[in-house]
């Protein structure tokens, strides 16, 4: 049988391991990215390098925008705003209970153009929404109740269903917020510079600084590889211990097969000396018992039973009824004394 256990633990832990590499490659890159401290120096720098080479930088600064969104829950001024709605029902299953279950009936994402502001220039931002670290704050969520008519009541009952109300989820990326953005620096013709994700690099939109981004990638990355060697450990010792369990249980099947075919050769050469004696005295000989069948527990008498679990044969039936017998046989000779007991109490005495 496999050692699907351990097989599983190891692989859980190749995975992990690749985690950790990833994590800790990311770490390694961020520590390479020129740091920009003031915006205005980033129009400097894309002067100076070379268009053709790209230039990943990592910048700061705050979320602005000329044209913000309102936000109609949360009354918000945002760049970024995504607005879902959620069904919540109540619906029966097969087992004639009332299950919770909801579903998505709007998704809806507007976003504007935005820049980071630290004061001495502007930078826009592209693609934020597919930056890793990237995270909507939540402005607003209200959860509103269905009508409880009688005509939808009925028809809802119909169905199998209970409304239970709507659920709406407002996300917003503010205006003013602090963010941290890492990316591929480019300016176009009209001299406007933008953060956009490289072909070949980190592409990070975080509120965390640059050195925490850097401390929780190394952090995340030890622990996936500490992780992955305690998986290693735990799995190569299932495997070890099925491969152990494995081992003993063949050497014990060829230790008893090599008794039981001893014992058949006993019994052999036992039988051919009968049969040679036998046929000195023109007797006939059984020629079909080469290999008898011998009970594996005794190896001198023929099985007449198995064991269920392990289907090996033995002679417990037949021990069992031999046993059974001599205590009939306990029982009819301590009668038969009773009999006899009675017998002579009940006699007179003779008179002397």
């Amino acid at each position: 049988m496999v050692p699907w256990g351990g097989l599983t633990c190891c692989l859980s832990a190749a995975a992990l391991y690749r985690l950790g590499r990833s994590s800790g490659r990311d770490a390694e890159l961020l520590k390479t990215v020129t740091r920009v401290n003031q915006l205005k120096e980033l129009a400097q720098l894309l002067d100076l390098e070379s268009k053709l080479i790209p230039i990943v930088v990592t910048i700061s600064g705050r979320v602005g925008s000329e044209t913000p969104i309102n936000c109609q829950h949360s009354g918000l001024r945002g760049v970024i705003v995504e607005e879902t709605a959620e069904q919540h029902f109540l619906k029966h299953n097969d087992a004639g209970s009332w299950i919770q279950d909801s579903a998505l009936m709007l998704s809806m994402c507007k976003e504007v153009p935005w820049y980071l502001d630290d004061g001495t220039g502007r930078v826009y931002v592209v693609g934020a929404r597919g930056a890793a670290s990237f995270a909507l704050t939540v402005g607003n969520e209200v959860f509103e109740d269905s009508g409880r008519s009688i005509v939808r009541g009925t028809l809802d009952h119909l169905q199998g269903l209970k409304m239970l109300g709507v659920k709406r989820i407002e996300r917003v990326l503010p205006t003013g917020t602090s963010l941290t953005v890492v990316g591929e620096a480019v300016k176009d013709d009209i001299g406007t510079i933008r953060i956009q994700k490289p072909q070949k690099g980190p592409f990070y939109v975080s509120p965390k600084s640059i050195d925490q981004l850097i401390s929780n990638l190394g952090k995340w990355a030890r622990w996936y590889k500490y992780a992955s060697v305690g998986l290693t450990i735990f799995g190569i010792f299932l495997i070890t211990k099925h491969a152990i369990h494995y081992v003993l249980e063949r050497r014990r099947r060829w230790e008893l097969r090599r008794r039981v075919l001893a014992a058949a050769a006993k019994r052999a050469d036992s039988d051919n000396e009968d049969s040679t004696s036998n046929a000195e005295n023109g007797t006939e000989i059984n020629l079909d018992r080469a290999m008898p069948d011998l009970c594996v527990i005794c190896l001198e008498q023929e099985y007449n039973s198995v064991f269920i679990q392990c289907w090996r044969l033995s002679r417990i039936r037949k021990l069992g009824q031999s046993f059974m017998e001599w205590k009939m046989e306990q029982v009819e000779v301590e009668a038969d004394s009773l009999i006899f007991l009675e017998a002579m109490n009940s006699c007179p005495e003779k008179s002397s």
